[in-house]
């Protein structure tokens, strides 16, 4: 199965948005069904066939998530990081400051599902 450091050597070739698909296509080829990014430390949980799970480690001091979602501001940022105008940073920024708290790829259905503190969905946009 897939381990950790692959995925980071994957992701390592992201600098945009717009690197997004080339990325997910990677991952998907090393056997990764699904994965959770949380927002607030940029640990991502990473799922694979048989129930295998490859966790990595926090990437970045806490960050608060707001408790109320700013759909519109968060929408428009998501184009915007989409189309390689900000890097990852901003856009982890931009979500905790619009209360995103995780989102969740599912890369056989190939949607993305952003999710609130809650556990609410927010928004499920189709990858590709």
């Amino acid at each position: 199965m897939f381990s950790i450091k692959q995925i980071e050597e994957a992701h390592s070739r992201v600098s945009t948005g717009a690197d997004f698909p080339r990325y997910i296509a990677e991952i998907r080829n090393l056997g990764v069904t699904s994965f959770k990014f949380n927002v607030s430390d940029g640990k991502e949980i990473y799922y694979g066939e048989n129930s295998y799970q490859a966790v990595s480690e926090p990437k970045y001091d806490p960050k608060i998530i707001q408790s109320d979602v700013n759909l519109p501001t968060f929408t428009k940022e998501l184009i915007d990081h989409q189309q390689g105008k900000t890097d990852f940073p901003h856009f982890i920024k931009i979500c905790a400051e619009n209360g995103v708290n995780n989102w969740i790829v599912d890369l056989e259905k190939m949607v993305c599902t952003y999710f609130d503190s809650h556990g609410n969905k927010i928004l499920q946009e189709p990858l590709g």
